[in-house]
């Protein structure tokens, strides 16, 4: 397909139930870099654990030509997880992901591909200016959810979970992907250090084929993975700076308040009511009860910051899944 290449890229395309669209977004591919000589192109279909002929078609394709690789999962893990192992299995140089609803141009790829290396970036995400989505369910709450974004990150993007977007595959590689965290790449991105972001206008086309496979329950989703990713920000290295700190200063007002009572009726009230039937002890009982927990909540933080038992555990969780891989053959 293409003989000379300075860079070689990886397109990771995730997918669930798209066998109206791969063919056409193969072609489109195909046709896209076709003319070009500067990057050696692959393709990774990401085989989300579609119940069509999706995986047929990805293994047509891998047979008939050279450039094309595929992953197949035992069942539907979600998005951030079949990028996250797409992100894995390539060797490329830089790697683009899109999506497979023929609603990302594949005629973008090569404009940020060149704006990454022009400008020596880190990542280059898309930012879909003018969409062709619901405006009540797509549109608004997007727009709602990019500005809480950038409040929360200092990231200066207007699009954050744009499908359509080329990082180097060192950058890539750096982040753990689970839940819903593909939405919030860039800010992960920068928080393992790869500041070099920028964004570029790309083109957003109406959906041809099906229907969205994400439903009204992402907005609370992703909140909440926001609010995750706040904390873990500011506080994820050392969670001890939040737990310990909070737990000390309600563990030593619930002490100070118990030593209260106890010197009250010892030597201020001794023919009052017994400690244990005044209600201020029960408030002091349970504040010392719960600053106790978050102080250990700290602790355990801690050993898991450090160890990466999470990040261990969740890699291997994931990597049991992949029931199939295609991998692209060698290209001259």
């Amino acid at each position: 397909m293409i003989k000379v290449s300075n860079h070689s890229v990886c397109i990771v395309i995730p997918l669930l139930n798209e066998a109206e669209s791969l063919l056409e977004l193969y072609q489109w591919i195909h046709q896209s870099f076709s003319k070009q000589k500067k990057y050696l192109i692959e393709v990774l279909f990401v085989d989300d654990g579609s119940s069509d002929d999706s995986w047929l078609i990805i293994k047509k394709l891998s047979e008939n030509n050279h450039n094309v690789g595929g992953i197949k999962f035992l069942k539907n893990v979600g998005k951030a997880t079949a990028l996250n192992e797409g992100f894995q299995q390539t060797t490329a140089d830089i790697i683009v992901t899109m999506d497979a609803d023929l609603q990302d141009s594949p005629e973008e790829i090569l404009p940020m591909l060149n704006m990454l290396i022009d400008h020596n970036l880190d990542l280059v995400s898309g930012w879909k200016k003018r969409r062709y989505d619901s405006l009540i369910f797509k549109n608004i709450p997007s727009k709602i959810f990019n500005w809480a974004a950038r409040k929360v990150s200092n990231i200066p993007l207007h699009d954050f979970n744009c499908g359509l977007k080329v990082y180097r595959r060192e950058v890539a590689q750096s982040i753990e992907l689970y839940g819903d965290m593909h939405r919030y790449i860039p800010v992960l991105v920068s928080a393992n250090g790869f500041n070099k972001i920028a964004e570029r206008v790309v083109k957003h086309q109406s959906r041809k084929f099906g229907k969205s496979k994400f439903g009204t329950d992402r907005f609370l989703k992703g909140a909440l993975d926001l609010l995750t990713l706040w904390f873990i920000n500011r506080f994820g290295k050392r969670p001890m700076h939040f737990f310990g700190l909070f737990g000390s200063l309600v563990l030593l007002i619930g002490l100070g308040v118990t030593l209260y009572l106890g010197i009250d009726k010892v030597y201020i009230d001794t023919d009052g009511k017994l400690i244990t039937q005044r209600p201020e002890f029960f408030i002091a009982l349970t504040m010392v009860i719960l600053g106790g927990q978050f102080f250990i909540a700290g602790f355990i933080g801690e050993l898991i910051s450090r160890g990466k038992i999470q990040r261990v555990a969740t890699k291997r969780k994931n990597s049991n899944l992949v029931i199939e891989v295609l991998k692209p053959k060698k290209q001259r």
